[in-house]
């Protein structure tokens, strides 16, 4: 650890704070945990996070002290480095194993990490001792976003109502996540999907978790840890009308014929909506919340006015949200009804281009509609897979709020650091 403390003090010099933090990743469950808060409290001096660097100081002068490692973990979650926190809650919660807020800070630490089957583990070794709220909900949560779907299911019915309101919102939006995997998976083996819900079914597990269609998956990197999703993604003109040709495909599976396409006000969201409106023949018109019976058409949700996409929380009536592209590292407020794909990072194609929105719009109307060849190493993905899935699916799709869901869940994918 000494070495590693020498090089995040090398990279503070450098003023290289997310370099530091990355270089402590490799160390951050086997270091000793003082040495581990001492390298945490100067990169929180760095970054200017005081709660921080006091919680990191206290750890290191104490580090058997259940409460000082409490508030160390505690402190590392909310600063967002959550891979921090494992070492000093775990070894807080050895000291008081029967304590449910480090068992649920744990948890919550091992989630933000994506480490759901971890999580789900930890949980269940507490067998009937386990309080229902929040911990047998997050064994339920954290057993999904695992993969185990069977598991989940029988899970869901043990689950008492909740005594705090609160948590209400939770309980709905989890029944909705467990049921909508189930009619999923139904649905991949009605499509000839060779492993339904399984680790590499992208769809699926995203229409189970998010409630969304995703209408592509990526061609390429699929043996290199990519699984259907981009990392970083120079969109093309094709790509976008492949997307377009891909949601006319849903909507008619799913029997649904918006009666207009309402345009956001942003650029990029405002050019894909009227290439939509042209595509599918349909009127264009301004976005109004209250609107029903339309296609609300976005480029990417996190380019949007925030207090904009809160208003697309909650549906109107026969509204449908449809977003290009969706970044799966950082997911937007709100779960688009439909994906055209998932990436981490995008260039739109016009990003340079000075033409007029009507014009560009109109480029992307007549471009080539054929998928990408990719690099050869992808699944084939047939447009007769994916009409039979949104057709397997149709009568649940849109019966639920737009919940963010920050997991990725089951299915991974390698991405930018």
């Amino acid at each position: 650890m000494t070495d590693t403390m020498d090089e995040v003090r090398r990279l503070l010099q450098q003023d290289d704070l997310p370099g530091a933090v990355r270089s402590l990743r490799p160390h951050a469950e086997t270091a000793p945990i003082a040495e581990l808060a001492r390298a945490t409290a100067a990169l929180a001096d760095k970054a200017g996070f005081t709660d921080l660097a006091d919680a990191a100081r206290t750890a290191a002068a104490r580090p058997h002290e259940p409460q000082a490692l409490y508030d160390f973990g505690y402190a590392c979650v909310e600063r967002g480095i959550p891979f921090l926190a494992v070492a000093p809650l775990r070894e807080a919660l050895g000291l008081l194993p029967d304590s449910r807020p480090l068992l649920t800070e744990l948890v919550a630490a091992l989630e933000d990490e994506r480490r759901h089957a971890e999580a789900a583990a930890l949980l269940a070794g507490r067998g009937d001792r386990l309080p229902a709220w929040p911990e047998t909900y997050l064994l339920v949560h954290n057993t999904l976003f695992a993969g185990d779907l069977d598991t989940a299911e029988a899970l869901l019915p043990t689950l008492p109502a909740p005594e705090d309101p609160q948590w209400a919102p939770a309980r709905d939006r989890q029944a909705h996540q467990v049921r909508r995997s189930g009619r999923a998976r139904h649905a991949q083996r009605g499509a000839g999907h060779p492993d339904p819900l399984g680790p590499a079914d992208l769809r699926g597990w995203h229409h189970g978790l998010t409630g969304g269609l995703l209408g592509t998956l990526s061609p390429y990197g699929w043996d290199a840890g990519m699984t259907g999703r981009y990392a970083y993604l120079g969109d093309t003109f094709g790509q976008c009308r492949h997307g377009l040709a891909r949601l006319g495909i849903a909507l008619e599976a799913a029997g649904r014929r918006p009666a207009s396409v309402s345009l956001l006000p942003g650029r990029s969201d405002r050019i894909l909506g009227l290439a939509a409106a042209a595509v599918l023949g349909l009127p264009a018109v301004p976005y109004e919340p209250g609107r029903t019976d339309t296609l609300v058409v976005a480029y990417d949700l996190n380019r949007c006015d925030p207090d904009l996409v809160r208003t697309l929380h909650a549906r109107a009536d026969g509204q449908i949200l449809s977003e290009h592209a969706t970044c799966w590292t950082d997911p937007p407020a709100v779960s688009a009804d439909f994906s055209t794909l998932l990436c981490q990072f995008v260039a739109p194609p016009w990003q340079d281009d000075d033409r007029s929105e009507e014009e560009i719009a109109r480029d992307i109307a007549a471009a080539d509609p054929a998928p990408d060849g990719g690099d050869g190493a992808a699944p084939p993905d047939p447009d007769e897979a994916f009409r039979a899935f949104v057709a397997g699916v149709a009568p649940g799709w849109l019966a639920a709020p737009r919940d963010r869901v920050a997991s990725p869940g089951p299915v991974p994918s390698s991405r930018f650091a």
